[in-house]
């Protein structure tokens, strides 16, 4: 340990479930500070309340966010690394709690952007996806139970319909083999508890999108539910951080990566970055619109039409584009409150082939 001889200006804070590393510099970059403190308000206010302001570092994790908002509570400055992008920390060959802090310091005193910092959300905005994300793991735990009894009827030649209801419970119940019942039974009452607490998360879901004016602005567009809509308003929460709706599709990820040198220039699949939940809803919602029940609009057909070009995984890249675009669409919607036009870009379109000068025909 440190004694601290000059007032650290910059301070890099390692979480760990019990112990939180400390580094900091001064205005030169001198370190004057190298210590730990038990993680928890008690150690970082008897740290950091009432100190001069500094400028503090601290990656993205579970602890963040409160430990973020404590101390800009007592007025520092507090940058919230982004782990993915900070490849200097995660794939450092030399990594520990003290070296990962002292990073974090370093990087933060020469320029903060070389962390990548990352927007934390509210707390409102907080819930609302802790709302989602818990309705998302009891249907994909619905689902696994679903399969497993699908999966031991049909190695006795009695295939079940595909269906994850309460009512495929009850039904499925009714057929199961006298030796199974002690086995499936059990599951199958699982899969009837699973559908009623996902049926109230549902009427959580649409009280909470009712009183979010966004979110029913949102719904404006075919294909797009209250759980899209509402998962979307929480995730972006505020539309002025994106100067233009295109950066959005990076933001969730659904952006292609690119691989340029010199006069090389390759383009890969997307970057799956952002946020995961939000990413596979917007495809879902795509899948949808491209699907038999979709309705006819803008997104329907340029997704079609890139379908018809053929080629491999035709239509898995269509669903990406669609929801890349759709992603779009929902933040111009929501920064312009406008209403929604589905034949936007068409109308847009019709007047400039009507003025095109008509091309001549040769004769053969």
């Amino acid at each position: 340990m440190l004694k601290t001889t000059k007032t650290a200006t910059v301070v890099g804070l390692d979480l760990g479930d019990r112990w939180i590393h400390i580094c900091g510099l001064d205005a030169q970059g001198e370190e004057v500070e190298s210590d730990k403190l038990l993680t928890g308000r008690a150690g970082l206010e008897l740290r950091f309340c009432g100190t001069a302001r500094a400028r503090i570092a601290l990656e993205a994790g579970p602890q963040a966010t409160w430990i973020a908002r404590l101390l800009s509570s007592w007025g520092h400055e507090v940058i919230v690394a982004n782990p993915r992008e900070v490849h200097v920390i995660s794939r450092g060959h030399k990594k520990s709690d003290r070296v990962d802090a002292a990073l974090l310091a370093r990087l933060a005193w020469a320029d903060p952007r070389l962390l990548c910092p990352v927007t934390l959300r509210g707390e409102e905005a907080q819930l609302r996806r802790d709302l989602l994300q818990a309705r998302g793991l009891l249907v994909r735990m619905r689902t696994t139970v679903v399969n497993q009894v699908r999966g031991a009827m049909k190695k006795r030649g009695q295939p079940l319909r595909r269906s994850t209801s309460a009512g495929w419970a009850r039904e499925s119940r009714e057929v199961l083999p006298e030796p199974l019942k002690p086995i499936l039974q059990p599951l199958l009452q699982l899969v009837e508890t699973l559908s009623s607490e996902i049926d109230r998360y549902d009427r959580q879901v649409k009280q909470a999108g009712s009183q979010e004016p966004a979110a029913a602005l949102l719904q404006q567009v075919n294909g797009v539910g209250p759980i899209t809509s509402l998962a979307f308003v929480a995730t972006i929460e505020n539309p002025q951080r994106f100067a233009r709706s295109r950066l959005v599709g990076g933001y969730v990820g659904l952006a292609p990566r690119s691989d340029r040198s010199g006069e090389t220039s390759k383009e890969k699949g997307i970057t799956h970055r952002g946020d995961e939940m939000l990413r596979c809803l917007l495809v879902q919602s795509a899948q949808y619109i491209l699907g038999p029940f979709g309705k006819d609009c803008d997104l329907r057909r340029y997704g079609l039409s890139l379908v018809q070009r053929g080629g491999r995984a035709a239509k898995k890249r269509a669903v990406v584009a669609v929801a890349r675009k759709l992603a779009v669409l929902l933040h111009r919607l929501w920064s312009g409150q406008a209403a929604y036009d589905p034949f936007y870009q068409a109308k847009r379109s019709e007047p400039a082939r009507q003025s095109a000068p008509a091309r001549p025909v040769h004769a053969a």
